[in-house]
């Protein structure tokens, strides 16, 4: 499956906030908190607290919440399907790290370790 321009246009402005209760509701609904969400949002941006509320709060767009982003150097070892496409085919660097924190949140909502999820065993 080819990602297309126009979906990676709309995944670029969509708004991080819009999107963060539905990743809290997943992991919530699934037995996870909210801080194992966090940890792994901070272990891929290097986003700490404060800074994740400011961008919540700002209704950053991925793409600011990205270019602000100092991806964890072992992301790319975050491969598989999400969303019917394989991560590691995703061309788009932009929509290929909003996938990667899509497979991450995924893996905390379905109970992994968090030492693997956060790719560290």
């Amino acid at each position: 499956m080819k990602v297309t321009p126009e979906q990676n246009e709309r995944i670029a402005k969509m708004s991080f906030a819009s999107v963060y209760p539905h990743y809290v509701t997943k992991v919530e609904k699934k037995g996870r908190t909210r801080e194992e969400l966090h940890q792994v949002i901070q272990w891929l941006t290097g986003f700490d607290e404060a800074h994740l509320e400011e961008l919540i709060r700002e209704k950053a767009t991925f793409e600011t919440f990205f270019t602000k982003a100092e991806l964890h150097p072992n992301a790319h070892l975050i491969t598989g399907v999400i969303c019917g496409y394989r991560i590691e085919e995703i061309d788009y660097p932009l929509t290929r790290k909003v996938r990667y924190l899509d497979k991450l949140v995924e893996e905390l909502a379905r109970g992994r370790k968090m030492e693997k999820i956060l790719r560290t065993a």
